[in-house]
């Protein structure tokens, strides 16, 4: 006779504007199998990010409208599998204290990660039913209505402020310094950008930013302090721009203005005043002239 278990608990994150054919299909799979059925939402520490845009009421609403009848409870991530493993069994107990469960997953959820105590069963890939794909999709796609325009609104008014890590490099050629000049500008800046997530460490950025806005090689990268910029991109924003400043010594290549760099010219470093600067990176030149250059 084929054993009969009670309870059904699927674990999954629904990042998805719908529900899609695969994902009916599995839940209702799960009702049909089992007495008692639960859906756990997965949640993220960080606020709307692209791999996890929905915060957990709206994914929860999306489901209850299609089987208004289910459990839906919530899931934080947690630091390490085991501790996750755990909190997930603590969690079926708490509103299921008797019976066996069975735990549903694919192979890219939570399943080879997931240490408890209860069994697991891999459900088969359904075509088309990819998360990333729809969201993929729909991140594609404008739509001219109220309820789109609501979403935008609530999306970015959910988020943690933000600090956007920049670095600047003053490239020094023995009492020389490499500054470059923006086209709709007349006065100067250090040679530097935002920091890419492909990067490694600030000094990588740094040294990536030269190469792109100079073409020169630079090294010996020394580390000179941080500031906040006041950005006029930012200036009335509650996100902000900080930035960490490095002197580096040119090694080799030609300096040529690239990237949003109209103009490149080497100066004496005694010659130069805060006047020589942008408003924004007089602050950059302090700190330089500070650190005894």
């Amino acid at each position: 006779m084929k054993k009969i278990i009670e309870i059904g608990v699927i674990v999954g994150r629904f990042q998805v504007p719908e529900l899609p054919v695969g994902h009916l299909e599995l839940i209702q799979r799960v009702i049909d199998n089992h007495k008692r059925v639960a859906i756990f939402l997965g949640l993220t520490p960080g606020l709307v990010t692209k791999k996890n845009p929905l915060d957990f009421i709206t994914r929860k609403e999306m489901i209850l409208k299609v089987f208004p009848n289910i459990n839906i409870l919530s899931l934080p991530d947690k630091a390490n599998d085991s501790d996750w493993s755990l909190e997930l069994d603590k969690r079926i107990r708490e509103i299921f204290p008797l019976g066996e469960a069975l735990l549903y997953g694919g192979r890219d959820s939570f399943k080879a990660v997931y240490t408890g105590s209860f069994e697991t069963i891999e459900i088969e890939k359904i075509a088309n039913s990819s998360g990333t794909k729809m969201r993929k999709e729909v991140s594609l796609e404008t739509k001219a209505s109220p309820d789109f325009r609501a979403g935008v609104i609530f999306a970015v008014n959910n988020q943690y402020a933000k600090v956007f890590p920049t670095v600047d490099v003053a490239i020094m050629r023995g009492d020389e310094v490499l500054l470059g000049r923006k086209s709709h500008q007349n006065l100067f800046r250090f040679i530097g950008g935002f920091v890419d997530p492909s990067d490694d460490n600030f000094e990588q950025a740094a040294q990536r930013e030269a190469q792109e806005e100079t073409g020169l090689e630079v090294g010996n990268l020394q580390y000179v302090g941080t500031a906040r910029i006041d950005d006029w991109r930012y200036r009335h924003e509650i996100d902000k721009i900080i930035t960490t400043l490095f002197t580096a010594d040119y090694v080799a290549g030609n300096a040529t203005a690239k990237d949003d760099i109209a103009e490149i010219k080497w100066f004496k470093i005694n010659d130069l005043t805060a006047e020589d600067f942008v408003v924004e990176h007089r602050v950059l030149w302090g700190l330089l002239k500070g650190n005894k250059i």
